[in-house]
């Protein structure tokens, strides 16, 4: 067999290794395949690529020379002061370009090895009236983003003190900055007799590295302690707009509905957090529970603050599965636990964690509410008549006597007043009332039985009988469906969910219930469908639903660790 020299590369072992094969009787169609093999093209390029990468690696190659750039420029400037033929007019416009131009920048970046930012040197002289041991320098490289940390003056010194330091920001990812220490300096301007907002305009100028004169605090605190938890906010809220915020430029804007993670509650006003999905690693700053909950009992102290409940005038619009006479509920032992049984007196967090629905679990229910021009009935019988294998319907309650085309318990449940009664004392109902003498209820007991089934329920509810299911056990998903803008009015069906209701709202009155449910309703909203013809509500819903059963979703807290 011939003998390779030392500088055989892969590719020429290999030509050489398949020459040297002879088929024999035993192992004819095994080499027949590994000689298909060995001749594929593909494979004899790959080779050839791995061994011109190996003789590149092999020499330790160098730059030929280290500033790229500058000769670059050189030869446009050579080029623009003459007449150009045409390959040197193509030259001129290849070495214009900024994607060469940046390319040749990178070029010089690796061959000088210049990694890091040039950092301007240490001043030769302190303050004379500190010890040099008790002054540290911090150089801090900005860029464009903010430093990430708030000052205040201490109302008996006046001396300017770090008042805190937004997670992921540049001073929290130095380590060097702490809460309490003194600021004495900002790139070599004394601060101790300018205001917070003059040295804020000054930090915000700056741009590259700022070199601050620091006394530190007389114990540094420990880099903050992060205490990370999410919130659903339930308000919005602009930082340009809130004149008590330290720091306009730190605060984080956000609206409702938007998940927040909070990972600072250090202090009890101003919260750090960031919102789920942004790429900011720096924090941001939002009012604290407690604090946002006492501006708000204030404001209604003032008189300014909007009633969080609407007025029964403005109920009226909306949809209802029953009349005015809803009785009101009186606490029993036997009513489910829940977090809201009433609305909450100021609408600010809530704390929430990722669920996803794991096979052999209960579904979860999902809540359909809205006003009456979205024929919610219609669209609920449709998506469960086409498939009544996975979803369910939550039968309602009456004691009207029953006609000659209904069966009990696919209708209504037929039931005497005196069950019914009883059943509405023991807070059995999520909602009842009265209609033409009738009563009318939906009870829980009917959601459980669908549930039972290993069926999604689907229930038409009003908003406060909503609340009344935020349990663990039932952990609703609300979904509010609304009329599409100048959709043609027609009566709405009649149906057993609805109470044979067929009143019709014009246009404008409409959307103006749909508005204010949104407004005074809206921190108990997952999604808004809008309601289109009925073919295609009835693929936005089943969308919804298909969701449910694969996606993750946030839930409160206590539902999943209750």
């Amino acid at each position: 067999m011939p003998v390779l020299s030392e500088e055989a590369g892969l590719h020429e072992t290999l030509a050489l290794l398949t020459s040297q094969l002879r088929p024999d009787s035993n192992h004819r169609e095994e080499i027949g395949v590994l000689q298909d093999v060995f001749d594929e093209k593909s494979l004899n390029y790959l080779m050839k690529i791995h061994e011109k990468l190996f003789q590149y690696e092999r020499h330790s190659p160098v730059p030929v020379l280290q500033s790229a750039t500058a000769l670059a420029e050189d030869v446009m400037e050579e080029l623009q002061g003459t007449p150009l033929c045409s390959e040197e007019k193509e030259l001129l416009q290849l070495l214009s370009t900024p994607h060469l131009k940046a390319i040749l920048l990178v070029h010089d970046t690796v061959a000088q090895k210049n990694f890091d930012p040039v950092l301007p040197p240490l001043p030769d002289n302190y303050d004379d009236s500190f010890d040099e041991e008790s002054v540290k320098i911090v150089r801090l490289v900005k860029n464009k983003e903010p430093l990430g940390a708030t000052i205040r003056r201490d109302e008996h010194s006046g001396a300017v003190i770090v008042a805190r330091i937004m997670c992921g920001g540049a001073a929290d990812r130095s380590g060097l900055v702490h809460v309490g220490d003194e600021l004495r300096e900002v790139n070599g301007v004394a601060v101790l007799h300018k205001r917070p907002d003059e040295i804020s305009q000054i930090l915000a100028q700056s741009q590259g590295s700022i070199t601050l004169k620091i006394i530190p605090a007389v114990k540094e605190e420990d880099h903050l302690q992060e205490s990370k938890v999410h919130m659903r906010a339930l308000f919005d809220f602009d930082p340009t707009e809130d004149r008590a915020i330290p720091c306009q430029e730190a605060g984080l804007p956000f609206r409702r509905g938007h998940v927040l993670e909070v990972v600072s509650q250090d202090d009890a006003t101003w919260w750090q957090a960031k919102r789920i999905g942004d790429t900011n690693l720096r924090a941001g700053l939002i009012p604290s529970k407690e604090f946002q909950e006492r501006r708000l009992a204030y404001r209604r102290t003032l008189g300014t603050l909007q009633n969080p409940r609407p007025t029964q005038t403005t109920l009226s619009g909306l949809r209802r599965s029953f009349r005015l006479s809803r009785k009101e509920r009186q606490s029993n032992q036997n009513e489910p636990k829940t977090e809201h049984t009433d609305a909450p007196e100021f609408l600010t967090y809530e704390e929430v964690m990722r669920y996803q629905h794991q096979p052999g679990a209960q579904h979860r229910v999902v809540v359909l509410t809205g006003s009456l021009g979205a024929r919610i009935s219609e669209l609920k019988r449709k998506v469960v008549m086409e498939n009544p294998q996975q979803y369910g319907v939550a039968i309602p309650h009456t004691t009207r006597p029953r006609k000659s085309h209904e069966r009990d318990g696919v209708e209504y449940h037929f039931v005497s007043k005196q069950s019914f009664e009883a059943d509405g004392r023991s807070n059995n109902f999520l909602e009842q009332g009265e209609y033409k003498e009738n009563l009318y209820g939906t009870s829980l007991q009917s959601i459980r039985s669908v549930m039972a089934k290993n069926k999604t329920c689907l229930v038409e509810l009003q908003p406060d009988a909503v609340k009344q299911l935020r349990t663990p056990e039932f952990k609703p998903y609300v979904i509010f469906v609304k009329p599409q803008l100048h959709e043609k009015r027609r009566k709405p069906a009649v149906s057993p969910a609805s109470v044979e209701i067929t009143a019709a709202l014009d246009e404008d009155q409409e959307m103006f219930n749909a508005a204010v449910f949104e407004q005074q309703y809206g921190h108990l909203i997952d999604t808004v469908l809008v309601r289109e013809d009925l073919q295609s509500s009835c693929s936005q819903l089943k969308v919804i639903l298909e969701m449910l059963r694969k996606d993750t979703f946030w839930v409160p807290v206590h539902w999943i660790k209750s």
